[in-house]
């Protein structure tokens, strides 16, 4: 990594709080068409429209946060991205985007579908459920985990499905899916010995036809 792309990355980091974000906004090319689902206030969309000059789109439930990145200029609108994509024709967005959102979808080898229906690359960040922290946090309570990666009540949490790296690159992998990039963080680290275990958070990088970066 050079010493621009560190400091463009150290900047995303502190403007939009997450490691994961800072990495996904790399990823995203200067002046693509991109999709954000699951866009909340829409401070990605906005931070990659002002520094990579992108042509945004967003998709959000909350109709609060859909105010709230209206307000910005953004175009966001109201949707359910388990409902499917089918305002939208194929391959309309070099890159669509779901950032820590796969596992809150009741359906998410649809919405991963759609995502490259709708799109010539997906960005995808998730939570690892593998992590060690998940895995003795279950073994000594006996109890749903619960730790600073998951910190709800198993009753109140947004999340439905648990998965971990190695379930969505067996995924992936089920669904002929090319793996471009893959970038594993514990905290704002990146990592890259037994990911599975050590990794709080994976970010892939995916597309139908490899389509070179």
């Amino acid at each position: 990594m050079t010493a621009v792309e560190t400091a463009a990355r150290k900047a995303a980091a502190g403007l939009l709080g997450r490691p994961d974000i800072a990495i996904v906004s790399r990823l995203v090319e200067p002046g693509s068409k991109v999709l954000d689902l699951g866009c909340g206030d829409g401070a990605l969309l906005a931070w990659l429209v002002e520094h990579k000059q992108v042509e945004a789109r967003g998709v959000e439930i909350s109709p609060e946060c859909v105010r709230r990145s209206i307000a910005q200029g953004l175009p966001v609108y109201q949707g359910d991205i388990d409902k499917g994509l089918a305002d939208y024709p194929d391959q309309c967005f070099d890159f669509v985007i779901l950032s820590q959102t796969l596992q809150q979808t009741h359906r998410p080898l649809t919405v991963l579908r759609e995502m490259l229906r709708v799109g010539r690359r997906a960005i995808v960040s998730f939570p690892n459920f593998g992590h060690w922290s998940m895995r003795l946090s279950m073994l000594v309570s006996g109890r749903a985990p619960k730790t600073g990666l998951f910190p709800h009540e198993w009753h109140s949490s947004p999340n439905i499905h648990f998965l971990t790296i190695q379930d969505f690159e067996e995924l992936a992998s089920a669904e002929n899916l090319v793996v471009e990039r893959c970038i594993f963080l514990s905290g704002s680290r990146s990592l890259r010995w037994r990911p599975n275990l050590l990794a709080e958070v994976a970010v892939y990088l995916v597309s139908r036809s490899g389509i070179p970066g």
